[in-house]
């Protein structure tokens, strides 16, 4: 008896510290929650799915040929390997580029621009920032903003305003001021400043196992910000159909939890935190796993949304990304989850995730292609000129 009280408090004791290591304290209970709670569809689900990246040229670098070298084999690289794959629409994978405002040259965005104007992808906003202010914020990312559309012809307007709209994602995971030390942010009520300045969906989560992670998983749901307060962001109201719109910023998280068939070399099981890169390939246990959080606007479970995300400059992932392992998780996905009966798959950016999601708030339903653009419309982008490299 003695002894397997030892053992028993040497394995509490140990996952006690994992527990805090990995800051899955903020979040194991609820992922535990929305595991009994996930919907059992017997009807065929839609498969939206999502690549966003944290696309950053100047990594560790200080050299604009490293730069240049960065984004032309992405340009070059991922047309390659995207013409290969298509959805059930005849849509090939569709890859944000979060783009990071500090870190903005032209001749970059032009080539971007050029991609996406072909129809390979989409371009958002990206900040890293610290010790900010708000004032300096909203005129960063205004400013921000008014370049990409005007100069480079990304990010949509708003039907009725005119008002030029992006989707988010927080340098160093520190949205709404979200860290314990208060490193990389400095603003508390950074959600209405985004909504302010016309962000309509923040795609930043999840960030596990940064103590920037929120309690609320798994989710597509609106946050409201606090005066004087950060991470307002850690609970909110689901988006649900028929029932409108319940906080000031959309948040479409990524798939978090903890993967039994994705072990370490130790036997350990992986936590997923939706990463893609090398040393995290996108293998075949951590696709069914995606699949089977069941991320979904309340109400509309037949439409999964699954967001991953990746840092897709660093070159010991390129290979990654835009090669074999990127090919066999397209063909994964096309094989088994679009076989027309039990699953559709949808290769989505961004802004057509919102969309959908929008659309299933208004009480859509069907097939959720035809509800890409159901509120922003696809920017044009424009195509490289002479002058623009």
């Amino acid at each position: 008896m003695l002894v397997s009280i030892i053992v028993v408090a040497i394995i509490s004791v140990a996952f006690y510290r994992v527990l805090k290591l990995k800051h899955m304290e903020n979040w194991l209970l609820p992922y535990i929650i929305s595991i009994l709670k996930r919907p059992n569809v017997k009807e065929t689900k839609h498969v939206l799915f999502c690549f966003v990246d944290h696309y950053e040229p100047q990594w560790r670098n200080d050299d604009i040929e490293v730069e240049r070298a960065r984004v032309d084999r992405w340009c070059k690289d991922y047309r390659e390997m995207a013409k290969q794959h298509q959805d059930a629409d005849g849509v090939m994978p569709q890859h944000s580029f979060f783009y990071p405002e500090e870190e903005y040259r032209y001749e970059h965005l032009a080539k971007l621009s050029a991609m996406c104007h072909e129809g390979f992808g989409e371009i958002e906003i990206h900040l890293h920032h610290h010790d900010d202010t708000k004032e300096n914020f909203i005129k960063t990312i205004t400013d921000f903003a008014h370049t990409l559309h005007h100069k480079h012809g990304a990010l949509p307007v708003d039907p009725h305003t005119g008002e030029i709209k992006y989707a988010f994602i927080h340098g160093n995971w520190a949205l709404d001021n979200s860290r314990a030390d208060g490193m990389y942010c400095g603003i508390d009520n950074e959600i209405k400043a985004l909504a302010d300045t016309g962000c309509y969906v923040d795609m930043t989560l999840p960030s596990s196992p940064s103590d920037t992670q929120t309690s609320t998983v798994n989710s597509i749901y609106y946050a409201t910000g606090k005066d004087g307060q950060c991470k307002s962001h850690d609970k909110g109201v689901e988006v649900e159909v028929g029932k409108p719109q319940q906080g000031e910023l959309m948040l479409i998280q990524g798939p978090i939890g903890i993967n039994y068939k994705w072990r370490n070399a130790k036997g350990i099981p992986h936590i997923e935190n939706a990463d893609v890169r090398k040393k995290v390939p996108p293998i075949k246990s951590r696709i069914d796993h995606w699949v089977k959080s069941h991320i979904h606007v309340k109400g509309r479970p037949e439409w999964i949304f699954i967001k991953v995300h990746t840092h897709g400059t660093q070159e010991e992932d390129m290979d990654t990304l835009l090669g074999q392992p990127r090919h066999d998780m397209h063909s994964y996905l096309e094989e088994k989850y679009n076989d027309g009966t039990n699953y559709v798959l949808h290769y989505v950016s961004a802004r057509e995730m919102y969309n959908i999601a929008k659309a299933a708030e208004a009480g859509k339903s069907g097939n959720p292609n035809q509800y890409r653009d159901f509120y922003f419309a696809k920017p044009t982008f424009k195509p490289l000129t002479p002058e623009s490299v």
